[in-house]
């Protein structure tokens, strides 16, 4: 195994085509974090909240960013090995909320990567836009991969 290359802070990645959110996405997720107000499920509800549409749920950023992570994770000069990963942190600024009918662009930030005893941490940065390059969140995400041994 190949240690996580240092050579990767500073770069970025923008090659993960957009993400289409719709309905039935945000409300698998919904479901599958016990995320049981109607805002994200009846569209009525949603609008009467104020929403174009129903809203997904807080943490349904980690979809995005996650998809777009795998551009680098996935990268075979990055030295990631998937296996030997821990999810270690990951914070969400809100820009505006996630509703069904976005487009999400993405671009992902190497931040820095710091490596002790063995183990390397690796923080990425997710800046998720609308399909008109408005801001939409920001996911910072850190990530233990755990050397052999």
């Amino acid at each position: 195994m190949t240690a996580v290359s240092t050579d990767y802070v500073g770069r970025e990645f923008h090659g993960t085509p957009p993400y289409a959110v719709s309905r039935v996405k945000i409300g698998e997720f919904a479901a599958a974090v016990g995320a049981s107000d109607p805002v994200h499920t009846d569209p009525e509800v949603a609008r009467a909240a104020g929403h174009e549409d129903v809203l997904a749920p807080p943490t349904f950023a980690v979809v995005v960013a996650q998809r777009a992570e795998a551009e680098y994770i996935e990268d075979p000069g990055a030295g990631i090995d998937f296996s030997r990963v821990v999810h270690a942190e990951e914070r969400f600024v809100y820009h505006r909320p996630i509703v069904a009918g976005d487009l999400l662009h993405t671009s992902v930030h190497v931040d820095s990567i710091t490596t002790r005893g063995g183990i390397s941490m690796v923080t990425t940065r997710t800046e998720i836009a609308d399909d008109g390059a408005a801001p939409v969140c920001t996911v910072t995400s850190t990530l233990a991969v755990r050397g052999e041994g």
